[in-house]
C-alpha cells in the first residue's frame, strides 16, 4: 500500500528529526567499541554508515521536495 504525498512527507520529518540522531549516535558508539582504526580507514566507515542509513528509506524521501501531485493548484 502506497503512503500518501503528506503521510510521506510527516515520515520523512519524523525519520529526519528523531531517527537520524539515533542512528548517529548509535554509529558512534558501535564503533566506538571497536579499537581505534586509523584516520582514513575511520572516515570511511563513517561515510558508508552515512550512506547506509538512508538506502532503505529511498522510497520515502522520492519527491518530497516537489509539490504535491495531489494537490489542488488553484
Amino acid at each position: 500500500m502506497a503512503l500518501s504525498y503528506k503521510a510521506r512527507k510527516r515520515w520523512a520529518l519524523l525519520l529526519l528529526v528523531i531517527g537520524l540522531p539515533l542512528y548517529i549516535i548509535g554509529a558512534v558508539t558501535l564503533v566506538g567499541l571497536l579499537p581505534r582504526p586509523s584516520f582514513l580507514l575511520e572516515l570511511l566507515i563513517y561515510l558508508g554508515l552515512g550512506v547506509v542509513w538512508a538506502l532503505p528509506f529511498k522510497f520515502l524521501f522520492k519527491g518530497i521536495g516537489q509539490a504535491d501531485p495531489d494537490g489542488d493548484d488553484s
